[in-house]
């Protein structure tokens, strides 16, 4: 550890191998594999009090999972509970609370040190990293895995600073407030509502329930195992086999339903069929029916959402909001519907990747005027320009039809492979050449196309300008398969001239 005098200020300086920015799956996943491979140099910077990422933020009641955690943990530390399938948002974070202190990653962790720059020194091949509280991290690799799913988005309502009572983002839970009795106005109809929303019903007095877009929803499996289940899972061998059918299963039969393909009639059909045999009402019914395939919007899996649209206390409101008054919301039809507790359900502003931290690369060009017309790295984990530099979750590299943990892994893997030819090129930085990344851009584009996102329909998936930034259009297997080769394939050595190397011939 060293320091620095600048002006009348003292910075601490950490002087590393490696820095990690981010305490989620990928940080800590990061972690778990530079120790596993021999790499002890290198800190992970958290703007939290703990890890955890979105587990830690999403504290809203019924937080949970859409994927069983047998399948969303990591392969080096795999879930094995022979009782529940789905453990929650608090067990979640015991268990990557866990994986850190297990893996010793403890002495690793700088929390409460939110990154605000991130700058490529070009005169020593090297980043320095500049967090809030004033601190200076310079390392030889910079990985930022923050995530898609971090920064809260909440629509610039009209009169929304108006409103008297209590508001608030679901990842931003206020647990002081006490809903029971009281009238309590929801907008948005996501995942994060469907989950909290039978929680929230069963306190309040009345509960209106604000839809932009109505979700496809498929119905989600019980919490907990049978007790066939049960017994299964005690043969040996069973967590792995449930493991891997759960990840071919999601490869074979949900992805499909991105591209149109064999699943996604059948998947369709079965939503509507459910949805008529959950919900009576036929006015209510057409209300939350889509209007666009099935996979164009993330799908909710879900099974108490419906019939708590049906409580007494429940109203779902269609008609857009016109503005937020002092003590509740009005809509564009006249109607004002009192409001004592105000949540936003709004979701995140998952297009608007590393924002807001300011990210300086080669000669000294800014990441967010690159990213201008949307987020673009190759396989979701590199910038030409930005050499020595790795994200982790970054431009389409989540899967809505698998295992995000697992696409993580797959990173993480390809990221260690190019630290070993870093170090053994001896000098130089590694960033991904221009013709690589253009050809897997081209062959990007060509597979969105062909996907269902590609229609008119509104989703966190896009950009404002409409471009799809967010998804992996294929399998898991698929990306695991596009990285299974060497980095001396896609990119190319800096020396700190500035000037790349010719790169070897793209593969793309």
């Amino acid at each position: 550890m060293l320091t620095e005098q600048r002006g009348l200020v003292t910075e601490v300086v950490l002087d590393l191998k490696v820095a990690i920015v981010g305490a989620g799956f990928g940080g800590i996943g990061m972690g778990v594999a530079l120790k596993q491979a021999g790499y002890h140099d290198f800190v992970i910077l958290e703007k939290g009090d703990r890890v955890g990422g979105v587990w830690r933020e999403n504290t809203y009641p019924g937080c949970d999972c859409d994927v069983p955690s047998h399948l969303y943990s990591f392969s080096f530390a795999p879930y094995r509970s022979a009782r529940q399938r789905y453990p929650g948002q608090e067990r979640i974070l015991d268990y990557l609370i866990g994986v850190a202190d297990e893996y010793g990653l403890t002495p690793h962790l700088r929390l409460n040190s939110a990154l605000t720059t991130a700058t490529y020194l070009d005169d020593l091949g090297r980043w320095e990293l500049t967090t809030a509280d004033g601190a200076i991290i310079r390392a030889d690799i910079a990985i930022f895995a923050l995530g898609q799913l971090h920064r809260p988005y909440i629509p610039d309502i009209p009169g929304r600073n108006d409103f008297a009572g209590t508001a608030f983002h679901t990842a931003r839970w206020d647990h002081h407030v006490d809903a029971r009795g009281r009238e309590v106005a929801v907008i948005g109809t996501g995942s994060s509502a469907a989950q909290l929303l039978p929680k929230i019903a069963s306190i309040a007095r009345r509960v209106h329930l604000y839809q932009r877009t109505p979700h496809w929803l498929l119905p989600k499996p019980s919490r907990e195992f049978g007790p066939l289940s049960r017994l299964a899972m005690q043969v040996p061998g069973a967590h792995q086999a449930y493991r891997t059918a759960l990840h071919r299963g999601a490869d074979a039969v949900l992805a499909p339903i991105m591209h149109r393909g064999w699943s996604a009639l059948p998947a369709q059909w079965f939503a509507r069929a459910y949805l008529h045999r959950r919900v009576a009402d036929p006015r209510l019914r057409a209300a939350v029916t889509p209007d666009y395939p099935i996979g164009g919007k993330r799908i909710i899996f879900d099974s108490t959402y419906y019939p708590t649209l049906a409580r007494h206390n429940v109203r779902l409101v269609t008609d857009p909001i016109q503005r937020i008054v002092a003590d509740g919301v009005e809509t564009v039809d006249g109607a004002h519907r009192p409001a004592a507790i105000l949540v936003y359900a709004t979701g995140f502003r998952a297009a608007e990747f590393m924002a807001p931290i300011t990210v300086r690369g080669r000669d000294g060009r800014l990441l967010h005027e690159q990213w201008r017309d949307g987020a673009e790295a190759f396989m979701g984990l590199a910038v030409p320009g930005f050499p020595n530099a790795f994200l982790i979750a970054g431009p389409n590299s989540f899967t809505p039809a698998g295992s995000n943990p697992t696409m993580k892994e797959y990173q993480i893997d390809y990221i260690l492979e190019c630290l070993r030819w870093h170090e053994q090129l001896g000098g130089p930085a590694v960033e991904v050449g221009p013709v690589a990344m253009a050809n897997y851009q081209r062959w990007l584009r060509r597979a969105i196309a062909k996907t269902v996102w590609s229609g008119p329909v509104h989703s966190w998936y896009k950009h404002v300008n409409g471009r799809v930034v967010n998804p992996w259009p294929g399998t898991t297997r698929d990306f695991a398969r596009m990285l299974a080769h060497h980095p001396v394939e896609a990119f190319t050595a800096v020396a700190r001239d500035r000037n790349p190397v010719p790169e070897a011939a793209s593969l793309f």
